[in-house]
C-alpha cells in the first residue's frame, strides 16, 4: 500500500469508530481549532510573511480573524445545526413521522491554497469537523513555510487519527487523488479543477470546488470617481492581487474613465508612495513561477498603454501596482484570470456594452458594479451570472457567515462558510417512519390494480396546479 492509501485506511478506521458523530467531540475539536489560531497567531505570521510578505495587519483581517469567527460561528450554533427538521406533510404522509436528518459524508479530503494557506485549509476543515466527518488535509506546497507550521500545529490540537496532515506536491497529490473519499473540496485554479473533478468522478464522489476566473468591474458614470478607485485598489492590492475574487479587469463609462485612472493613480501612491515597491505594506508574488507569468504579459503589453507602474524585480517577486489604460478584448492582459496587482482598464458604452463584455467570458467567481443608479445595478445584475455580487465595493460578499460564498460555471461548483460549510459536509437524510398498522388503509396500492383504487391513489399522491399546496403544516 501507498503512504496516500495506508493514510486514508486509517483515518477511515477512525471515522467508523463512531466518535466524530458525538456533537460534544465536535464541540471540543472546533474548541481546539479556535485555540490554535489564537495562541500560534504569531507562528502564522511569521510563516505568511516568509512566503508571500504578507503584513501582520493582512494575515490576521483577510485570514486569522475570518477562520477564528467561522470556528466560532459553528461553535455557537453546532447544537442547533444536528437537529433534525421536520417539514410539512403531504397526504400520503398524515400518518407517518418524516424528518430530514443532517448526516457525516465519512472520510473528506481538503485540498488548501496557496495564496491563503491558513484560511483556505481552515475554513473547510471547520465544516468537516462540524458535519461529523473525518478530514485529509492538503496543505500547499507552494506556501512551504505555512504548510509547516499546519503540520505542526494541528496534530497539538485536533484528533491525530481523525484530521491528518498529508503535504507532497504533484506526484503526492496524484496518488493521494487516486484514493476513494466521500467528499471532496478544492481550492485552487480551473485548470487543476478539473483533475480533481476527474479523479473524483472515478469514485462518484462529490465536490466542491472553488476556483476562480476574471472579476470584472463595471464603473458607471453616475459614480465617485475617487470612492471608487479607493475601493477598487484595496480590493485589487490585498495580497497583491493573488486572491480568487479580486477585481481583475475595470469597464468605465466614457464620462468618467479618465477621472477614475487619476484618481487610481493617487490612491496607490497616498497608500504605498511614490516608490511602492519600498511599502512595507505591500505582499510579493508567491514564487519565480508567477512573476515570470505576469512579467510576461506585461512584455505583451503595448508600452504606451502603461500609464502608472509596470516595475518588475525577478529577485524581489515584485511587479508594482500597473495600471493599463485603453485596453481591449485583444490584449493579453484579457486572456486569463491576472492574480496580480494589474489593473486592465477598458472603456464602454453604457451598462448594455459592459454585460455583453461579461457574458463574452466564462462566468466569474465575483462581480462589481459601482453605480449611484439603482437600475444600473438592477440591469447588470438580470442580465449576467457570477458566484457572488459586491456593489459599489469589494471582496464583501464573500466574508460573512451568514452568507454561501462560492462559483457557477468554470468559477466553481458549491458553496460554504457558516452553516453552508455545515450543509455542504453533511449527507441531508430523509426518514420516513411509518408505524406497524393501518394497513387497511394501504389495500389501494396493492395488486390486483383496478381503475377505482388508481382514481384514489392519484387523489392522495398529485398535486394540483393552482389549488394550493398539498403539504399540512
Amino acid at each position: 500500500m501507498s503512504e496516500a492509501e495506508q493514510l486514508v485506511a486509517r483515518t477511515r478506521d477512525a471515522f467508523q469508530t463512531g466518535k466524530t458523530k458525538d456533537v460534544s467531540w465536535r464541540l471540543n475539536q472546533l474548541k481546539q481549532l479556535h485555540k490554535m489560531l489564537t495562541e500560534n497567531e504569531p507562528a502564522i505570521i511569521e510563516a505568511e510573511e516568509k512566503d508571500l510578505r504578507k503584513t501582520a495587519f493582512e494575515t490576521v483581517i483577510t485570514e486569522i480573524s475570518i477562520a477564528r469567527c467561522e470556528t466560532a460561528h459553528a461553535i455557537n450554533h453546532l447544537k442547533n445545526w444536528v437537529k433534525p427538521t421536520y417539514p410539512s406533510k403531504t397526504l400520503v404522509q398524515t400518518m407517518d413521522g418524516i424528518y430530514v436528518k443532517p448526516e457525516p459524508y465519512g472520510v473528506v479530503l481538503i485540498i488548501g491554497a496557496w495564496n491563503y494557506p491558513t484560511l483556505l485549509l481552515v475554513a473547510p476543515l471547520v465544516g468537516a469537523i462540524a458535519a461529523g466527518n473525518c478530514a485529509v488535509l492538503k496543505t500547499s506546497e507552494v506556501a512551504e513555510h505555512t504548510a509547516k507550521v499546519m503540520t505542526e500545529l494541528i496534530p497539538k490540537y485536533l484528533d491525530k487519527e481523525c484530521f491528518p496532515v498529508y503535504n507532497g506536491a504533484v506526484p503526492e497529490t496524484t496518488e493521494l487523488l487516486k484514493q476513494k473519499f466521500d467528499y471532496i473540496f478544492f481550492t485552487g485554479n480551473p485548470m487543476v479543477g478539473k483533475i480533481v473533478m476527474q479523479a473524483a468522478a472515478k469514485h462518484l464522489t462529490p465536490v466542491t470546488l472553488e476556483l476562480g476566473g476574471k472579476s470584472p468591474v463595471y464603473l458607471h458614470k453616475k459614480s465617485d470617481a475617487k470612492l471608487a478607485a479607493s475601493r477598487i485598489a484595496w480590493g485589487k492590492l490585498i495580497n497583491l492581487g493573488q486572491t480568487c475574487v479580486a477585481p481583475d479587469y475595470i469597464m468605465c463609462d466614457s464620462e468618467i474613465k479618465e477621472d477614475f485612472v487619476k484618481a487610481l493613480c493617487d490612491v496607490i501612491i497616498e497608500r504605498f508612495g511614490k516608490d511602492p515597491q519600498k511599502s512595507k505594506d505591500l505582499p510579493r508574488l508567491i514564487n519565480d513561477r508567477q512573476f515570470n507569468r505576469l512579467k510576461g504579459l506585461l512584455d505583451k503589453t503595448p508600452k504606451e498603454k502603461i500609464v502608472f507602474g509596470g516595475q518588475t524585480d525577478e529577485a524581489d517577486k515584485y511587479i508594482a501596482p500597473t495600471i493599463v489604460n485603453n485596453c481591449t478584448m485583444e490584449d493579453a492582459l484579457m486572456s486569463d484570470e491576472l492574480f496580480g496587482p494589474i489593473f486592465p482598464i477598458m472603456e464602454v458604452n453604457g451598462k448594455e456594452e459592459a454585460v455583453a463584455t461579461i457574458n463574452k467570458l466564462e462566468k466569474p467567481l465575483a462581480l462589481y458594479v459601482f453605480s449611484n443608479e439603482p437600475q444600473v445595478v438592477d440591469y447588470v445584475l438580470s442580465n449576467t451570472s457570477s458566484g457572488g455580487v459586491t456593489v459599489n465595493d469589494t471582496i464583501l460578499h464573500m466574508t460573512g457567515t451568514n452568507v454561501p460564498f462560492g462559483g457557477v460555471g468554470t468559477s466553481g461548483t458549491g458553496s460554504y462558510h457558516g452553516k453552508y460549510s455545515f450543509d455542504t459536509f453533511s449527507h441531508h437524510r430523509t426518514v420516513c417512519y411509518r408505524k406497524q398498522n393501518l394497513e387497511a388503509l394501504l389495500q389501494s396500492r396493492y395488486p390486483p390494480y383496478t381503475d377505482t383504487n388508481l382514481s384514489r391513489n392519484k387523489f392522495l399522491i398529485e398535486e394540483k396546479p393552482g389549488a394550493g399546496s398539498c403539504c399540512m403544516q
